[in-house]
């Protein structure tokens, strides 16, 4: 690990940021739409999620990069766009975080299964150390491989990410299996970290899928089976359909609530996913007593 993030982390439970996608959905992002191309038409609204977080006390924020994989960009005909938009990403998320927080470059899956085949190795490979490269060319001072359900996948990205001499973070999603404690192709928290940290990442974690409770458990497995720090990102509970809207059923007081169990079960670096917002950063914040 690199010695400024090693730093960080001896200084206690770091605090990251919360969800995006329900952040700029708030902003006015449609339906459909592609949540990355904002870094090009409406950089000063994407501008917004980072910097009401690290208002809200956010020690690391992420970039508006999630998608912005040469595969997935393909499905919006964007595949020509990388660079420019992992680019803008970067630098909007830097200029959020002025001199306050850390910015981590967000890099998602590409949304097509390795394990079925519906896309090459050597075509990950290659999409994921383009995107990794640009994010690295923005300024930005780590990645964080997110929301990965196959570590197959995982480890392709994360390789692509080491290459560009940042520290990486490297998360897989758990929300399968009869107790939601493996990820979507079987594994369980055990063997995904001791793969990571086979494969070199820097923090190990876990985001999306479930709510925070749900997650001590998983980073106490993850805590036992690796020595490298462990990240986790929940979502603000079990998220449900009313009408035409998903809604999380955690208030920011309750999810704040489970904070001092992840503390104890090893987290190092604690924020929210899906259906988070600035207010659960605040009340996580209040609870480690910064």
């Amino acid at each position: 690990m690199l010695h400024w993030m090693d730093e960080l982390v001896k200084s206690g439970p770091i605090v990251t940021d919360g969800a995006w996608g329900t952040q700029l959905q708030a902003l006015g992002l449609p339906s459909g739409e592609c949540p990355d191309l904002w870094n090009l038409v409406h950089p000063e609204l994407v501008e917004r999620v980072p910097r009401s977080y690290v208002e809200a006390g956010s020690q690391v924020v992420l970039t508006n990069t999630f998608r912005a994989n040469r595969i997935a960009l393909a499905d919006y005909g964007l595949a020509d766009q990388v660079a420019a938009i992992n680019q803008a990403g970067g630098e909007i998320s830097r200029r959020a975080a002025g001199n306050e927080a850390s910015v981590f470059g967000s890099i998602g899956p590409c949304g097509k299964m390795l394990f079925a085949g519906q896309v090459a190795e050597e075509e990950l490979r290659a999409a994921f150390t383009e995107q990794a490269q640009a994010l690295a060319d923005s300024g930005v001072d780590g990645l964080v491989i997110e929301t990965m359900a196959d570590v197959d996948e995982a480890v392709i990205a994360l390789l692509a990410a080491k290459a560009t001499g940042l520290p990486v973070v490297a998360c897989t999603v758990y929300d399968s299996g009869k107790d939601k404690d493996r990820i979507m192709t079987g594994k369980t928290p055990e063997a995904v970290a001791q793969e990571l940290t086979a494969a070199g990442a820097d923090v190990i974690g876990a985001n999306c899928g479930q709510g925070i409770a749900s997650y001590v458990s998983i980073c106490r497995r993850l805590r036992g089976a690796t020595d490298r720090p462990i990240w986790i990102k929940a979502n603000a509970g079990v998220p449900q359909v009313v009408g035409d809207q998903v809604v999380y059923g955690s208030s920011a007081e309750q999810f704040a609530e489970h904070v001092p169990e992840l503390v104890a079960a090893g987290a190092s670096f604690i924020g929210g996913c899906c259906g988070t917002n600035p207010d659960f950063i605040r009340a996580l914040r209040h609870r480690i007593g910064r």
